[in-house]
């Protein structure tokens, strides 16, 4: 029982430690004078997924290559199936009214690219590279693409990004950065130790713990977004949540973890769970191309394939 209590604990603690950076990265950047612009597209946006990164790093570290995988690859799926399906319980999300056509191509081809790279046995050094490289065009387009849109609308105000506070004292700032900095190490250290300890003691493969434990528990903070986003009726920020954080995945925290050392993969990703992340990605084509809502009866698909999916892999 204690393993379990432990991961728990872990995962809390990186969840709280993950918030607490961003918000004292933010503040820190913006007291410096880094544009806030510039703060959201890459601070907040790396501090958000700092939980996954530092799992996947320890992983790699502790030769544990099944979670730092099953943890990306996991979380992918479960951010379409589940936190998309969930919401879409409690109301319907009217996504005919979004426009994320080209986030949504760019991580269609992020998938199609993470997938080629596994097939090669291993994410290596290169592969880091290239995974990265394909971050650096993303975030390059997204920063124009922001740009433009902030002088098409010159005279308003400018939107702070997450977790701003003009009126956040120093010394708050530097608890912020401080907790931050030590629980993710931590959190990730708790979590990942105790996973693999699950998995021995349970005669289950660290892959499948990372494509359950692990990969449901980091999805939690998308899934808390995304209900309160469907339930604001935000059908925009509930849908570019998922999709820009699976894109972040798969070329971010893979690509990063690959640098600290090589990440062999699974012969079972390459049979089923890599076909299932691309498969649940090419389910949000009603969604982003044909003016569809994710209604109740869509909500209802998406968490019973969810389910389905978790009793195959367990089973």
């Amino acid at each position: 029982m204690m393993p379990w209590l432990l991961s728990l604990l872990g995962l809390v603690i990186l969840l709280l430690a993950g918030d607490a950076l961003v918000k004292g990265a933010v503040n820190l950047s913006l007291r410096l004078g880094v544009p806030a612009l510039i703060v959201s597209l890459t601070i907040v946006a790396f501090g958000t997924s700092a939980p996954e990164l530092l799992i996947s790093i320890k992983a790699v570290i502790d030769n544990a290559p099944g979670i730092a995988l099953g943890n990306v690859v996991g979380s992918n799926t479960a951010n379409i199936l589940l936190v998309l399906g969930i919401p879409a319980l409690l109301a319907t999300m009217h996504t005919s009214e979004c426009h994320t056509r080209k986030t949504y191509n760019f991580m269609i081809a992020a998938s199609v690219l993470f997938i080629a790279l596994a097939f090669r046995g291993v994410f290596d050094w290169i592969a880091g590279l290239v995974l990265l490289g394909g971050l650096a065009y993303v975030l390059a387009d997204q920063f124009g693409e922001a740009c433009n849109h902030r002088n098409a609308c010159k005279g308003d105000d400018a939107e702070e990004p997450e977790g701003a506070d003009p009126d956040m004292p120093r010394w708050q700032i530097a608890v912020f950065l401080v907790l931050g900095l030590i629980g993710l190490p931590l959190g990730a250290s708790l979590l990942v130790d105790n996973a693999t300890i699950i998995a021995t003691a349970y005669g289950v493969s660290d892959t499948v713990i990372g494509l359950t434990l692990v990969a449901v528990g980091t999805s939690l903070p998308e899934l808390a977004t995304t209900v309160m986003a469907a339930l604001r009726r935000q059908a925009d920020v509930a849908l570019g949540n998922v999709i820009g954080s699976n894109m972040f995945n798969l070329l971010a925290i893979i690509g990063i973890a690959s640098l600290v050392g090589p990440i062999d993969v699974d012969p079972a990703f390459l049979r089923l769970d890599l076909w299932v992340m691309l498969g649940a990605s090419l389910l949000l084509i009603p969604f982003v191309y044909l003016g569809r809502d994710i209604t109740r009866i869509w909500g209802i698909a998406l968490s019973a394939l969810y389910a389905l999916y978790l009793v195959v892999v367990l089973s």
